[in-house]
Order: structure tokens, then C-alpha cells, then sequence
């Protein structure tokens, strides 16, 4: 197939490019480059640098490529920003993506991955968390987020755009091209090996006193190469609706901060802090439904097998990538 690719030059998206490229797809690459990076981009794929704030810059780029399908993983993503700047997240994660589906109606295109998140969820009724649970967002991320799955369904019932859309806990890992460079990076695992590399005094713990075994948050953590494949599985025609993806384990900040230690061979130090407002004790994912109807399987769902990847990448890119 012909796949759209927007954020491939961002952590998850230059991973699912490539593995795209690896399975035989041939994809264009469409990305701005604010929060991505040129040297993410696998050379095998096409690259558009985006303007996506010009008008008919998508559409023209969407209408040049002539893609079968397009996966959306281009989008703002820090929560505390959101709670600071809305304007921002609605503007890039709803408007702009609008513009997206759009093009992809006037285009042709006949299906639409959607890259959502378990923040539209807010803080969960129940663990594991499964598809039907309440949308209760409490950031503009996941509100933003939240407003785009909403437009695709009725792009779908009313243009017959076929989409899914993936809502994501925790991505970690790498590829052994590619990793995860974010140019303000909050992600605990990518944090807590910069503590190794010198880069970072030490680690943080927001909160001690959660009701979980060690008290602090226990998150679910997925492969970023299972995620790819996820993606890939998405793109079978008549696949349609949302899908968690998650491991369906949980480990804690201190389980993490430990696996690190474990796989670095150096004793991290970290400091506790009070908790962040709005951090939910538990979040943790029911992947069955993609399991069972998408025939997802992961393949690295040990967190050992996650941090050994992004610390095999992190060695041999220190300062991330170059640009």
C-alpha cells in the first residue's frame, strides 16, 4: 500500500515508517519538523516538510502523494503545556487534523489510523481500562485528542472514511535505528537513562503516598515496535472503531527506575517530590479487543525488553539525533 505518514519524523511515527518500509509499503512522510527530526526520517520513504498552518498545504500534499491510507501521529503532546497553552493543542491536534481528513475525503483515501491516547479516557472507573469506559478528559491534550476520534466517526458515517484509532498508554523502547528524542522530553524511562548518561542530576518520584504496593504511580508501558505492528494490522480493510494499546501489566516509577539500574549496571539516584496534580494512582490497559479482532499479539512485553532497547539506542545516540 501507499501509506500518508504525518509525525514521521517523530518518536512513534519514524518507527512505524520504517516498519512500514520493512513490510513492503511505500510511504510519504509529511512533518513540520518542531517537535520531529529530518535524521528520523528512514531514507526509504519520501519526505514533505509540512506547513500545515498554509492553506491547501495539506490538501496539496495529500493530493500529490495519492496514498491508499494515512496514519495521523503528527500532533502536540505535552499535558502541562495543554493546561497552559489550550489554544495550541486545539488548535494543531483538532483543527489542523481536521484539515487532514478533509484532504483525505477530497483525496480518495480509503482509510485513516488514527495515533488518540488514554487520555481521552481522564482518570478511569475502573482497571483495566477497556473501550467503553467513560471519555472524561481533564487536559486539552486529551479534550483535543478526544475531539478528533468524535470528527472521524462522523467522517466516516457520512463520507465513508474507514478509520481506527489507537488510544496509547505508555510508548518506550526503540528500533535500532531509531529512538526517542523529544526536545522537552517528560517521559519517565528516557529521563531516567538521561540520569545515567551525566545528563541529568538525578530522577524524580511526583508522589510516595499513592495506594499502590511501593505508593507511587504504576503506568503501562507498550513496545514501540508493537505499537508499529498494531498499526500495520490496522490498515485491513473493514478493521474500523478504537482500540487500547497497552500490555495490560502495570509497573511502578520505582519498578522502572530499578529495571533501569538493572539493565544500565548504575545505581541511579532519585529524588522524591510531591505529587503532580491531576496523576491518576493506576492507569492500565485491557488490550483484548485489538487481540481479539485485529489479531495483535506484542512481542516485547517485558519491561526489561523495552528498557534494553531505548538503552541500546540511547548509548549510541547520547545527544539524541543530530538536527
Amino acid at each position: 500500500m501507499n501509506i500518508f505518514v504525518t509525525g514521521g519524523a517523530g518518536y512513534i511515527g519514524s518507527i512505524c515508517t520504517e516498519e512500514l518500509l520493512n513490510a513492503g509499503h511505500r510511504v510519504t512522510v509529511y512533518d513540520n519538523l518542531t517537535e520531529g527530526h529530518r535524521s528520523a526520517v528512514d531514507a526509504r520513504a519520501k519526505f514533505i516538510p509540512g506547513r500545515p498552518e498554509q492553506e491547501g498545504d495539506i490538501l496539496n500534499a495529500v493530493t500529490s502523494a495519492k496514498p491508499d491510507a494515512i496514519m495521523h501521529f503528527a500532533a502536540n503532546a505535552l499535558v502541562g503545556e495543554s493546561m497552559t497553552n489550550p489554544k495550541k493543542y486545539f488548535h494543531n491536534n483538532a483543527f489542523n487534523a481536521l484539515k487532514l481528513a478533509d484532504a483525505a475525503v477530497e483525496g480518495g483515501v480509503k482509510k485513516f489510523v488514527f495515533s488518540s491516547t488514554c487520555a481521552t479516557y481522564g482518570p478511569p472507573d475502573r482497571i483495566p481500562m477497556t473501550e467503553d469506559l467513560p471519555q472524561r478528559p481533564i487536559n486539552p491534550y486529551g479534550e483535543s485528542k478526544l475531539m478528533f476520534e468524535k470528527i472521524l466517526q462522523w467522517y466516516q458515517s457520512i463520507y465513508g472514511l474507514e478509520f481506527i484509532a489507537f488510544r496509547y498508554f505508555n510508548a518506550a523502547g526503540a528500533s535500532e535505528k531509531f529512538g526517542e528524542h523529544h526536545r522537552i522530553e517528560t517521559h519517565l524511562i528516557p529521563r531516567v537513562l538521561q540520569v545515567v548518561l551525566g545528563q541529568l542530576p538525578q530522577a524524580e518520584i511526583f508522589g510516595t503516598d499513592y495506594p499502590t504496593p511501593d505508593g507511587t504511580c504504576i503506568r503501562d508501558y507498550i513496545h514501540v515496535l508493537d505499537l508499529a505492528q498494531a498499526h500495520i494490522l490496522g490498515l485491513q480493510s473493514g478493521k474500523t472503531g478504537f482500540y487500547n494499546l497497552g500490555n495490560g501489566d502495570g509497573y511502578s516509577v520505582r519498578e522502572v527506575i530499578q529495571m533501569c539500574e538493572q539493565v544500565t549496571g548504575k545505581k541511579i539516584p532519585a529524588v522524591e517530590k510531591p505529587r503532580r496534580p491531576g496523576d491518576p494512582p493506576r492507569l492500565v490497559a485491557s488490550a483484548e479487543k485489538a487481540i481479539r479482532e485485529l489479531g495483535w499479539k506484542p512481542k516485547f512485553a517485558k519491561l526489561e525488553d523495552m528498557v534494553t532497547a531505548a538503552w541500546t539506542w540511547h548509548k549510541k545516540h547520547p545527544a539524541g539525533y543530530p538536527d
